[in-house]
């Protein structure tokens, strides 16, 4: 039984590693493509990155829900590896799309890109720590090789990108035949009786997943999410900003590639080390922690000029994400019901990115051009640091997981 644990760890370590290659590959540089190649203006990339954020809001509620539901069962999987193949054509396809009416082509990309990549990355972090929780192994050591993953790609993704865009996309469909291959050799046994969570997967219902919205302390993890989850705002175009640093385009698209991949080397390292910070000081500690991080990095990107030092911000995004990441999910196995872990995942954090991202994108990139990409990072500081401080006061202290499961119907 331990080699079988073992062997999950592995595969599973080995499919987060090959999802973020095929997604470093096809998007790391989405921005940089969109701004370039395609010739879009920061408010046309803003359309785009809001009906990206609309498609995965609505994967990530069913992806929750219907996840929970098949528990260990890899059917959903398997749909993600489908769209994961088809990624190269369908970002040309995106691409084509574009120049013909910006409309089409952005419902078209955000709709694929939101229900595979955003909505995805939930699916596959969610299943990773059920098995985690099941087979005794650290969620985060495990996705620190997702972190590794999009580091490898993005290192080089920019020299592809200035040999031919379409290399990297060529590359992310050759990533998700390699999932897919990882995919057919997990082998990851169902329990005949209740689950690993103490339930049968069939005993969870709407009204289950419902019954959250009833919850105050539901309500108090949304609005922390709330804030936090302007980084994905902040990150959408950073790299335009970036590649703006530089004396040419070209070198600014080669030296982002070598910062993001710098970073996400970083990024596995804290993912390898979060879980050891995350027990000592607590989950609520480690999301309030994050969450400072991520202010004064969008704070400074604001205030500092020149390529070293906004480097320098960017870097900062290795220590926040691992411990925001590891944190999430162990704050809610102490305050939620564990079978719902999948939902929680995905609806009180990714959908609610979602929300705030279809949100935020176009006034953003309104934002960028009216006042700047720096004016624009201040605000977007102030607004994150704002909601962390009220969150001090708003999440729970560490409980014991039993201690806030929801009660079973037959009780209600």
């Amino acid at each position: 039984m331990k080699q079988q644990h073992s062997h999950n760890y592995l595969i599973l370590s080995a499919l987060l590693f090959f999802f973020f290659v095929t997604w470093s590959s096809s998007s790391s540089l989405l921005s940089i493509w969109l701004h370039q190649e395609v010739g879009l203006k920061a408010a046309d990339t803003g359309i785009i990155f809001s009906v990206l954020s609309v498609s995965a809001l609505f994967a990530q509620v069913c992806y929750g829900f219907i996840q929970d539901k098949l528990g260990l069962r890899k059917n959903l999987l398997w749909v993600i590896t489908l769209m994961l193949i088809l990624s190269g054509p369908a970002y040309m396809l995106f691409g084509y799309l574009l120049k013909i009416n910006i409309l089409l082509g952005s419902i078209f990309g955000g709709f694929f890109i939101g229900l595979t990549f955003n909505g995805g990355i939930g699916v596959l972090e969610s299943y990773t720590e059920r098995a985690a929780r099941r087979d005794g192994f650290e969620f985060g050591r495990a996705r620190m090789w997702g972190s590794l993953g999009w580091a490898v790609a993005t290192f080089f993704a920019g020299l592809l990108f200035n040999l031919n865009p379409h290399l990297n996309f060529m590359a992310a469909s050759v990533s998700g035949l390699v999932f897919f291959w990882l995919l057919t050799r997990l082998k990851v046994s169902l329990p005949a009786g209740p689950s690993e969570q103490g339930e049968p997967a069939s005993r969870i219902s709407l009204d289950d997943a419902l019954r959250l919205l009833t919850l105050p302390r539901f309500w108090a993890l949304v609005f922390f999410v709330i804030g936090t989850c302007i980084y994905g705002v902040y990150d959408q175009q950073f790299p335009v900003y970036f590649a703006s640093q530089f004396p040419t385009l070209r070198e600014g698209n080669a030296m982002f590639g070598y910062l993001n991949s710098f970073q996400v080397f970083l990024e596995a390292a804290g993912m390898f080390c979060a879980p050891w910070l995350v027990n000592r000081i607590g989950a609520k500690n480690g999301l309030i922690f994050a969450g400072m991080v991520m202010a004064l990095r969008m704070v400074a990107s604001g205030l500092v000029e020149g390529p070293l030092l906004i480097s320098i911000t960017k870097l900062l995004h290795a220590v926040e994400l691992p411990v925001l990441l590891v944190a999430i999910f162990k704050y809610n196995s102490l305050n939620f019901d564990k079978r719902l872990s999948s939902t929680l995942y995905l609806v009180g954090f990714a959908c609610t990115s979602s929300v705030i991202g279809t949100v935020l994108s176009p006034l953003a990139g309104f934002s960028y051009e009216k006042f700047g990409f720096a004016q624009s990072y201040l605000i977007m500081g102030l607004m994150v640091f704002c909601t962390t401080f009220i969150s001090i006061f708003l999440l729970r202290s560490n409980g014991t997981p039993t201690e806030h499961s929801f009660p079973q119907p037959n009780a209600v």
